[in-house]
């Protein structure tokens, strides 16, 4: 997950608190000391509590497919472990307003169009590449909603017009609506136990509806 680390007109420093809440990472800032959980993005302890940062859009893909996408990036080149989470093994997390969902990555075999929070997203998992996922509003800039889905080929479409749209980028490739962009939304991913520690009364996606 990515939060914007300003508020206003100040930008926080941030460190690592070196303890859990709700088995998830918490963070201190450097001005005022006060203790911020990451899945919540808010401060819950010390003088900043209750103050939420902005959640951005973000996405989670394989390194190659990245600098495709970005070829300009600039990465920090550190050794490091190889993860034991495995994303099978997580959700994918969007939250709007007061409204949270869950999406098991297990049970995702294809585009799910959803609706959280009054908006219309769809979670797009790579067929190609399971690491590989991105969310999507469905509204695009007209006010047309799309309905997405995988052709045969593994391409993002959209079944209505027909629109074929990057599975990255969301841009449109062919179609009645290839001038469009699909807009990336915030989403993240986490156990489902520590979500419904975070979010009790969110939601969880099943195939069986």
């Amino acid at each position: 997950m990515v939060h914007r680390r300003s508020i206003e007109d100040t930008v926080i420093v941030f460190g690592n608190q070196g303890a859990l809440w709700g088995n998830a990472l918490t963070l201190f800032d450097h001005d005022t000391g006060s203790v911020w959980s990451q899945p919540l993005g808010e401060a819950i302890l010390g003088p900043a509590r209750g103050t939420v940062l902005e959640l951005l859009p973000s996405m989670l893909t394989e390194w190659g497919e990245w600098k495709r996408l970005h070829p300009a990036t600039l990465a920090l080149d550190s050794p490091g472990d190889v993860s034991r989470f495995a994303l099978d093994q997580m959700a994918i997390v969007v939250t709007f307003v007061d409204d949270a969902a869950a999406y098991p990555v297990r049970d995702l075999s294809e585009v799910v169009n959803d609706t959280v929070g009054g908006v219309p997203i769809a979670i797009v998992l790579e067929p190609l590449a399971r690491d590989s996922w991105t969310v999507f509003s469905r509204t695009l800039d007209d006010g047309v909603v799309v309905e997405l889905a995988f052709t045969d080929e593994g391409t993002l479409v959209d079944r209505i017009s027909g629109t074929t749209f990057h599975i990255s980028r969301g841009t449109g490739i062919e179609g009645p609506l290839s001038s469009q962009v699909l807009d990336p939304l915030p989403g993240f991913t986490s156990f489902l136990k520590d979500y419904l520690t975070f979010y009790p009364n969110g939601s969880i996606w099943s195939t069986t509806g």
